[in-house]
């Protein structure tokens, strides 16, 4: 059943998780190394941002899903680590604006095994509201601040964060970079001042779960923000709602990988869509505090 983990840790921002508490959770490994967040919706497919993948290789065999670990290097028995099929970016990925339409679907070469420790998240319907004061979670591997990293173990990191209105987020935005409407109709914001936790480099494509009607849905992608350092701005996620047509189209028409037992030939991979730009991405976890995605941000905000 989506949303639905069995283990339910003690919950506190930017705490280490407990196992299986967020059991959606991947981590999109490149080359090895921790890339980007991405989440997982059924037994074949993931969500994450497009950003993620600008200036990166095209080759299929560069990229894994890594699933089931909360403390990312260290593989247990509920580890499941799987190649790339397909991965699928926004055809509108930053056509009319930064950041616009940041989503991506990642194909899986096989099928997820789902455990206590490996569940899909739910997604929403098109037209769903959120009732206010609901309950609303990041989690990432990426930095803990803009100078400092997450170090071993590199335990999944979570914080409690609250939705807060475009206008509002544009209007904190425009007073720091008198840049007008840095926040479109496709994106949400995220803030907690009182705790000033945010996402950070190394979170982008990382799940915002809300609470809503006795499950967890996948409201959010980790997107972009201002950098990590304090006076804490809102992070900006992708709209899952906004995609959710585009979502299920994708599902229903890609075909089911060349193979089950073992990756097709390299000819037959379809490549990812190239971004525009340039970003680094940390390979290491960090925990919730103010702090964004990915390196990227217009001179003041920055990819998570």
């Amino acid at each position: 059943v989506c949303g639905k983990p069995k283990a339910v840790g003690k919950v506190y921002g930017g705490q280490d998780t407990e196992a299986g508490q967020w059991p959606w959770q991947a981590s999109l490994l490149y080359r090895g190394s921790h890339l980007c967040g991405a989440v997982l919706i059924d037994h074949r497919w993931l969500v994450s941002t497009a950003h993620c993948f600008r200036n990166k290789s095209q080759a299929l065999e560069d990229y894994q899903v890594l699933l089931g670990n909360t403390q990312l290097y260290q593989q247990t028995q509920h580890t499941q680590k799987i190649p790339v099929s397909r991965i699928i970016t926004h055809p509108d990925f930053e056509k009319f604006h930064p950041f616009g339409s940041d989503i991506a679907m990642l194909q899986l070469h096989l099928p997820v095994n789902f455990s206590p420790y490996v569940i899909p998240t739910c997604l929403p319907p098109p037209d769903m509201q959120l009732p206010r004061h609901t309950s609303c979670w990041i989690t990432g591997w990426g930095m803990l601040t803009e100078d400092s990293e997450l170090l071993p173990p590199f335990s999944l990191q979570e914080a409690e964060v609250g939705l807060i209105k475009n206008e509002h987020c544009n209007t904190l935005y425009d007073q720091r970079t008198g840049k007008d409407h840095l926040v479109q109709e496709e994106m949400l914001c995220v803030w907690n001042f009182s705790t000033g936790k945010s996402i950070c480099r190394g979170d982008s494509g990382g799940p915002l779960v809300c609470y809503h009607y006795g499950a967890w849905v996948l409201v959010g992608l980790a997107s972009w923000g201002l950098d990590c350092r304090y006076p804490t701005y809102p992070s900006v996620f992708t709209r899952v709602t906004h995609f959710a047509d585009w979502i299920s189209t994708v599902k229903k028409f890609t075909p089911v990988p060349y193979s089950l037992s073992s990756p097709p030939p390299t000819d037959f991979l379809p490549q990812p869509l190239r971004a525009r730009g340039s970003c680094k991405i940390h390979s290491v976890l960090r925990p919730a505090q103010t702090c964004l995605l990915l390196p990227f941000m217009l001179q003041a905000p920055q990819q998570a």
